[in-house]
């Protein structure tokens, strides 16, 4: 941490200026990855997320660059909400969560029989058991209402409290609680055992 030792008040200012904005660089390229998911997940189109996180990104920095870190976080996923929403709102049609995991994974690729790289790993049967579990959890997740998807997703993906989450999607610490407890029964029910 920068401390103010000498009397140039101006000079202080630029270090501050430059430390502040590696922490905010570093602060996005952690947070990037997983917000990047976040927003494919809800978009079900890479390019619309990557759209929606640039955009994110530069309205963290130009309207809340100034912030102490600590809000950083709820902030950023606020405005990554806005901008998925608007990505939501502009488009005609949507893909399945299905279409974007088979596109992600490369499985609509293969020839029948042909081996993948799991498979080297895996047997076949426990590979194939595998994939459907993971599509089964998607689909369970995709069907949930955009709130309670949106309150587990930060919960447990991003693994926001309750109180960065509530800011985070812009409501009450107990609508989140309300929001993620469905979603959880809601998974809980719809997938058992998986």
């Amino acid at each position: 941490m920068l401390r103010h030792v000498d009397g140039n008040t101006k000079t202080w200012h630029f270090l501050r200026a430059v430390e502040s904005s590696r922490e905010l660089e570093s602060f996005l390229r952690s947070v990037g990855p997983r917000a990047f998911r976040i927003a494919r997940l809800a978009l079900r189109d890479d390019q619309d997320a990557l759209d929606a996180l640039q955009e994110a990104m530069i309205k963290l920095v130009s309207r809340y660059g100034s912030r102490s870190p600590e809000e950083w976080t709820p902030l950023f996923y606020a405005i990554l909400r806005n901008c998925v929403r608007d990505q939501q709102r502009g488009r005609q049609s949507r893909g399945s969560i299905l279409a974007w995991f088979i596109r992600l994974t490369n499985l609509g690729e293969r020839e029948p029989g042909e081996p993948s790289v799991v498979d080297a790993v895996r047997p076949p049967l426990q590979e194939l058991e595998s994939e459907e579990r993971l599509r089964k959890v998607l689909n369970a997740i995709a069907d949930l209402p955009a709130r309670q998807q949106e309150a587990f997703l930060l919960r447990n993906i991003e693994e926001l409290d309750v109180r960065d989450t509530a800011i985070a999607m812009g409501c009450s610490e107990g609508s989140v609680k309300t929001h993620y407890s469905r979603a959880v029964h809601a998974l809980r029910e719809k997938l058992g055992d998986v």
